[in-house]
């Protein structure tokens, strides 16, 4: 017995009826529903948390060029990627790798310089490939000339500091295409309804204190984060005070001096629904500065370590940096102590000054 079968069908499922067969009882041959994909598109971006965020904005473009497209994302934080504009979100384990190696796909971008991800770059059959692979020497390389720039800045310190491109147009530079703007794509979570308790007035400012254990060089003072805590009090504004398991016990001795709130550390999800609470985040380089962009919170970035050129704030906020020179280049740890040079007056002024905008 022959039946059509429509292996090309965005609804098609491979090893059971799609939703609408088991609800109108409809086959492939007569389908209303039948929707072609007219290409496949494999992005592997695992990598932390705010680089999956930030990595976000190349959807809006590829579903502009590829709107037939079907969309598999390879992450180890698949919570991150959005559902709206991926079809297939896979989380980097065993089963999912297995599956790609024997899958082939009509455009593969591979963002992550990583070896895993390179490796896999190389195995999985594409038409098209984008980003980075491995070399004959197993080691990281550009797969084609649109990835040469962002490679030779990774591995030259005076090329990265001479760059003058933000990480989204870098991203975009690397897939091809032109940057215009386009912004992340960041959810919110509002939907898990959440419930807060945040004994603050607003303007809320959201004072997120830590950048991970590694990196020591990008730290702020405790004792600065308390005294912007308590000043911007002061003032009038509500704070709220930010951070992970890491900077738990500083988080409560911030509080408990300033007479600001902290609520504790949460899962991801419900981190991100906290700091859209916030009208303001202060932060170091780290996770959360990319949820607050994501989010279009007005920020003040802290930098020491990279060239401020990498951000892309949207008009949101500004960078402050040490009011010393400093080399710390992707440092982890600073022989001059320069975090302490990016003073609390000029914090609050910034506060003040993005507020009343």
């Amino acid at each position: 017995m022959k039946i059509k079968v429509n292996h090309d069908c965005r609804y098609f499922r491979g090893d059971i009826p799609c939703s609408f067969h088991k609800k109108e009882k409809v086959i492939c041959e007569t389908c209303p529903y039948y929707d072609p994909i007219k290409q496949t598109i494999l992005i592997i971006k695992l990598g932390a948390a705010g680089d999956v965020i930030r990595t976000t904005p190349i959807l809006r473009k590829l579903k502009a060029v590829y709107p037939a497209s079907e969309i598999t994302w390879l992450t180890l934080t698949p919570e991150l990627v959005p559902s709206d504009w991926v079809d297939r979100i896979l989380k980097f384990d065993l089963k999912n790798i297995v599956t790609l190696q024997a899958s082939c796909f009509d455009l593969l971008i591979n963002l992550d310089k990583d070896y895993e991800a390179c490796a896999l770059a190389n195995q999985i059959s594409a038409n098209e490939k984008k980003g980075f692979g491995l070399s004959r020497w197993n080691k990281c390389q550009p797969i084609d000339s649109d990835s040469e720039a962002k490679f030779l800045t990774g591995i030259f310190d005076h090329l990265n500091k001479n760059n003058t491109k933000s990480y989204p147009q870098e991203l975009f530079e690397i897939c091809g295409y032109e940057f215009q703007g386009e912004k992340y794509i960041l959810s919110n979570f509002a939907a898990h309804n959440y419930q807060w308790k945040i004994n603050e007035q607003h303007p809320l400012v959201g004072l997120n204190t830590g950048c991970g254990s590694r990196w020591t060089s990008r730290l702020w003072p405790e004792k600065n984060w308390i005294d912007l805590a308590s000043r911007l009090k002061q003032n009038g504004k509500g704070v709220l005070i930010l951070g992970g398991p890491d900077e738990h016990e500083k988080n409560i001795r911030i509080a408990e001096q300033s007479g600001t709130t902290y609520l504790g550390h949460f899962p991801l999800r419900q981190f991100v629904n906290l700091v859209d609470q916030c009208d303001l985040v202060v932060t170091a380089v780290t996770m959360a500065t990319h949820i607050a962009i994501g989010l279009e919170k007005k920020i003040v970035l802290f930098n020491n370590t990279f060239n401020k050129y990498e951000f892309e704030l949207y008009g949101l906020g500004e960078v402050v940096e040490p009011a010393i020179e400093c080399d710390c280049f992707f440092a982890r740890e600073c022989p001059n102590n320069c975090m302490e040079h990016i003073y609390v007056e000029t914090v609050l002024e910034t506060c003040e000054r993005l507020l009343k905008g």
